[in-house]
């Protein structure tokens, strides 16, 4: 038995034969180690030049160069040209046999520098690597709104099996904050895009260099039903004057809020109930006599100046897969009181639905990245080069269960089905066998789906189509057109009969996927009988019998309100060459001529939508009453049609009211706030003298933060007037 152990240390290259020539030729039991040491940093690659095992030969490589051996490789998989590589500075080889005839393998091994693993990107940032040697830097960062939790930067160190100097560092959206010299960033609510969590209250305080202003742009804003709340102050607290309480403010201002000083003052708090998404505010701080520096979503711009002096001229452009919506395409940087941008940005939003006839472009789920709305349908229409097909790409497709994504080939909702999907599916793809292919998106009016990045990215690519169909024969009596010469997939081909004669069958076959017309060949065969006229709106029709033969007849009878036009009766009669024909053209059932309604008069106080004497049957009037009465009826009348005509109802009464006198009229009082009551109005004339009098009674409102209760205050005004 021969037992040999032998170390290669700091060679850099060389030879194993495993087992040496000389033991194998005395010793039936071999066991052989080998141990290759290299430089840290460096690990050692193998490769197998020749093998020649007998059957039980064992041949085990192990990496043993960092605490605990690693299996590589074994005779099982041992082949001319294998390599093998270690992880660390040190490698193993292990040769054992147990026969007489022993067999042999013959190893080149030389040395490879080592790297550390390219580190993790954190969620919500990125990581940038100089090197991953020994030596090599791993530089980290997070997304506009997020801070760094951890190490920016990470080193991998040289070891027998190198390693970076720490872990890598995470990054979160912080509770509030001091910002000083603001320049461009944006604010974001803790775990944003997802949900925040319950009982937050979040300050944070923007400063601006000195002598510029901030400007805030609402990314996006979206709150629970309930208390939560974002306030914005226009100083450096709490105190200062409210730029935008989400409170009182329904909808979120488009061109974003200015501040007047170099200061705002954020909060964001959060009740014990529900949550949602949150707020992103992007802000920015400006120099005087310069506009802000605008700002798209999903979107681009050019400038005529990057510093946004006044004079610049902005335009817009959105990524591929949004559109343009609201504001202006293009924006000009003014001098009114202070430099200003004479038009609102726009935004960029993935809509639903839409036609598209780019030869690549993106469709992108409603609101992407954001999650899509309940109950939506949309539907869009890719259009390539007739002679083209289109490769759809599905690289995103994260919807509910019950919502649906559907791809039809073809040009509407009638054409084949290429695929339908619902739930989570992994990156696939789509061919269509035409130029056209249309995307339906459904979503359950009770979907659950909510959250970032929830929806679907679907890539389209106009390639070449290289396959046809086998050509088709000719009729008898007919003849056949098709719409591409070379009948590759998605060609139609149509066909016709001569006059006299009807297609039977098919009268359009298409070239499908698997290279196979849709249907059998069709025949013309001659025509014995009308094709079926149809039907005229207000009206039914008798048949003589339940076929359009030669001889048959067809009857037309308009309905009550309606008379005829045309020709009753229709026949069916053979024409020779062209076949049976219809002897008549379908008539007409037009509305009775009505007389018309007479004006039903204007009530006292009351106000008509039209004075004419006379009304047509159909036509509408419309009352209302003087300030200060109150209308009681119907405020719409219609004119019916008869013989004679009627109005639907009685004119309405208008009736005196509950007014709110003009404070201004109220001397030497001062008017509350609240809801106004006239309980009497009194009216002397004495020549040309008037005065009215009244008594009025006011309760006052109670504001939604008070605690007081309503109190009522009574006025008696007196107005004199000269009559003329």
């Amino acid at each position: 038995m021969a037992l040999i152990l032998k170390h290669f240390s700091k060679l850099s290259r060389g030879y194993i034969e495993a087992p040496p020539q000389s033991s194998s030729d005395f010793y039936s039991t071999v066991d052989c180690t080998y141990i290759i040491t290299v430089y840290m940093g460096y690990g050692v690659e193998v490769q197998v030049m020749n093998v020649n095992l007998s059957e039980g030969d064992k041949v085990v490589f192990e990496d043993v160069g960092h605490g605990e051996n690693t299996v590589l490789a074994n005779e099982s998989i041992l082949m001319r040209g294998l390599v093998v590589r270690s992880h660390s500075n040190q490698i193993s080889i292990h040769f054992h046999s147990a026969r007489s005839q022993v067999g042999s393998v013959l190893l080149r091994y030389q040395f490879f520098m080592l790297s550390c693993v390219f580190p993790q990107r954190p969620l919500y940032g990125d990581v940038s690597v100089n090197s991953l040697h020994s030596g090599g830097e791993a530089f980290f960062s997070c997304l506009n709104g997020y801070k760094l939790q951890g190490p920016n930067v990470l080193t991998c160190r040289n070891a027998s099996t190198p390693y970076w100097s720490g872990k890598e560092p995470h990054c979160l959206a912080a509770c509030g904050g001091l910002i000083k010299n603001v320049t461009v960033d944006r604010i974001i609510s803790p775990g944003f895009p997802n949900n925040y969590s319950n009982n937050l209250t979040c300050h944070w305080l923007l400063e601006a260099p000195e002598g510029q202003r901030l400007h805030i742009h609402f990314e996006k804003v979206a709150l629970a039903e309930d208390d939560d709340r974002l306030l914005i102050k226009n100083g450096n607290s709490i105190n200062a004057a409210t730029l935008y309480d989400s409170y009182e403010v329904e909808y979120l201002p488009n061109e974003g809020l200015l501040s007047s000083s170099r200061h705002l003052f954020i909060e964001l708090t959060t009740d014990a109930t529900g949550t949602s998404t949150g707020i992103a505010i992007r802000y920015q701080a400006f120099a005087a006599g310069h506009c802000y520096e605008p700002f798209v979503k999903y979107g681009n711009l050019t400038s005529s100046d990057n510093t946004w002096a006044v004079g610049a001229v902005v335009e817009f452009s959105c990524d591929p897969g949004y559109t343009l919506e609201q504001g202006s395409v293009t924006i000009e940087c003014v001098v009114l009181n202070n430099p200003q941008w004479n038009e609102t940005e726009p935004a960029c939003r993935a809509v639903c639905s839409g036609e598209i006839t780019d030869s690549a472009g993106v469709v992108l789920s409603p609101n992407w990245p954001e999650a899509y709305d309940k109950g939506q349908d949309c539907i869009w229409g890719i259009h390539v080069e007739e002679d083209k097909r289109i490769m759809l790409d599905i690289q995103v497709l994260n919807i509910g269960k019950n919502d649906l994504l559907t791809f039809y080939d073809g040009d509407d909702l009638t054409a084949k089905v290429l695929g339908q999907y619902g739930g989570s599916k992994s990156h696939f793809k789509l061919y269509t066998s035409t130029a056209d292919v249309t995307i339906q998106f459904q979503s359950d009016p009770a979907t659950n789906v909510y959250g970032y990045g929830n929806g679907f990215i679907v890539r389209f690519f106009e390639v070449a189509r290289n396959d046809t169909c086998p050509e088709l024969p000719e009729i008898a009596n007919g003849w056949k057109s098709t719409s591409h010469p070379e009948l590759v997939q998605g060609t139609v081909v149509t066909y016709q009969c001569y006059p006299g004669y009807q297609v039977v069958g098919a009268e359009l076959l298409m070239c499908q996927w698997d290279l196979t017309w849709s249907g059998d060949l069709p025949s013309c065969e001659r025509v014995v009988s009308c094709s079926d006229p149809g039907k005229v709106d207000h009206s039914r029709r008798v048949l003589s019998g339940p076929h359009f033969t030669v001889g048959s007849t067809i009857q037309y009878i308009c309905n009550k309100g309606f008379t005829l036009s045309g020709n009753s009766l229709l026949t069916c009669f053979n024409r020779g060459s062209s076949g049976p024909k219809w002897s008549q053209k379908l008539p007409r059932c037009l509305p009775e001529t009505f007389e018309p309604c007479s004006h039903p008069g204007t009530p006292t106080y009351g106000i008509p939508s039209s004075n004419k004497l006379y009304f047509q049957a159909g036509d509408t009037l419309h009352y209302s009453c003087l300030t200060g009465h109150q209308l009681l009826g119907e405020s719409v009348l219609h004119c019916v049609p008869g013989h004679p005509s009627q109005w639907s109802g009685l004119p309405p009464v208008c009736k005196g009211k509950e007014i709110q006198p003009d404070p201004g009229q109220l001397q030497l009082h001062t008017v509350p706030k609240g809801i106004w009551h006239q309980y009497a109005q009194i009216k002397f004339h004495v020549h040309n003298l008037f005065i009215i009098y009244m008594r009025i009674s006011v309760e006052k409102k109670v504001t939604k933060n008070s605690t007081a209760k309503s109190s009522p205050f009574s006025f008696h005004p007196i107005t004199l007037g000269i009559s003329t």
